[in-house]
């Protein structure tokens, strides 16, 4: 071959791969324009990460919602990088402002803990996030914020924080802005009548003002009767107990469920002396503490520190297989009734309660 043939060819080879190479840089996705985590300079809507927006799965469309409901979403993906996808949430009131940023989630739902207004309608929104770039907003979704208090066939909300009560107030009590309802003395309680007797269901509460060495002797935190005789003596008595100073021992968390008789043994149910011995804790008055009784085919007790969602120091329970808990007409209390033992064995005072459940269903979420 000649060499001017040579020459020919290798030229247009060269112009070849020249056309090849202008029109790969020329390419919209090429790897020169995003970072190796998939992120990109600035979109229109200010993302900077090229993943699908999250879709609103729950709850959309004005759902009505419990006192701190979950959202969740699908999944977002990224079209250019693989690796693992978080998540934030943003949650605004009727006027626009926002009320709750959830941070850095590692899936896609948040359970929104900010107070909520009662029967107001919220908007939130969710995005996925990959090492600091972000992408874009989901579509916007609302729920409609709980009713508030309420006394309902065999169910009863009473928020109490709001300034309010859907139950009776018998001795002196005080409404503590934003924190509950406070019992001034012994004998101080909140007192709910229950339309449906409840022969298996919840008791729960947050409560404050718990403190260790305090006056008193089987004080006790809540309660249920039948009517509105002696509570010491009525077949259908439950206390649940945080004990005083006076009692054996003192700071110790127990409870007592009678299914039909106060004198009957195998219709009462209560931790035994060892278990009882071996459940003084010490509580802090300033701590929040979540106290939730449950009844039926058993009785437990259970208490969490700092919350609903906190640390559990207090879970015990009693297999209840005898009689029925059948009180009519159905009463349940915050503090309890001074009966024949005195106010020693009633409330105590100083607690602050907010947030009450009773209902024949497990606490709504």
């Amino acid at each position: 071959m000649s060499r001017s043939s040579v020459t020919a060819i290798s030229v247009a080879i060269l112009l070849g791969l020249a056309v090849a190479c202008s029109r790969q840089s020329s390419s919209p996705t090429s790897p020169s324009s995003q970072g190796s985590d998939g992120s990109v300079p600035a979109a229109a809507d200010g993302s900077t990460l090229k993943a699908t927006p999250p879709t609103p799965a729950s709850p959309v469309n004005d759902q009505q919602v419990g006192e701190t409901p979950t959202l969740s979403a699908t999944r977002s993906s990224m079209k250019f990088a693989d690796g693992p996808l978080t998540y934030r949430f943003q949650v605004f009131n009727e006027a626009g402002a926002m009320v709750q940023d959830s941070g850095v989630m590692n899936g896609p739902s948040f359970r929104v803990t900010a107070r909520l207004d009662f029967r107001k309608r919220y908007t939130w929104r969710a995005r996925a996030e990959y090492q600091g770039a972000f992408g874009p907003w989901s579509a916007a979704a609302s729920f409609v914020s709980p009713e508030g208090g309420y006394i309902r066939g065999n169910e009863v909300f009473d928020p109490l924080f709001n300034g309010a009560t859907v139950g009776e107030r018998i001795g002196p009590t005080t409404f503590v802005a934003g924190r509950g309802i406070r019992l001034e003395s012994n004998q101080s309680y909140v007192r709910y009548l229950i339309p449906q007797t409840i022969s298996s269901g919840e008791f729960s509460m947050e409560v404050e003002g718990l403190a260790a060495n305090a006056p008193g002797d089987k004080s006790k935190v809540f309660g249920m009767q039948e009517g509105t005789d002696d509570y010491i003596v009525n077949p259908y008595r439950v206390d649940i107990q945080y004990r005083g100073t006076g009692g054996f021992p003192p700071n110790a968390i127990t409870f007592r469920a009678l299914y039909g008789s106060a004198d009957d043994l195998d219709v009462r149910y209560e931790p035994d002396t060892g278990t009882r011995l071996n459940s003084a804790i010490p509580l802090n008055p300033a701590t929040t503490y979540f106290w939730k009784a449950t009844w039926g085919s058993e009785v437990r007790v259970t208490v969490r520190e700092g919350g609903i969602n906190g640390r559990v120091i207090y879970d015990h329970g009693v297999r209840s297989p005898n009689g029925t808990y059948a009180p009519r007409p159905h009463y349940a209390f915050i503090g309890t009734p001074t009966g024949r033992s005195g106010a020693e064995s009633a409330s105590i005072p100083g607690t602050i309660y907010r947030n009450v459940y009773i209902g024949a269903r497990p606490r709504p979420q």
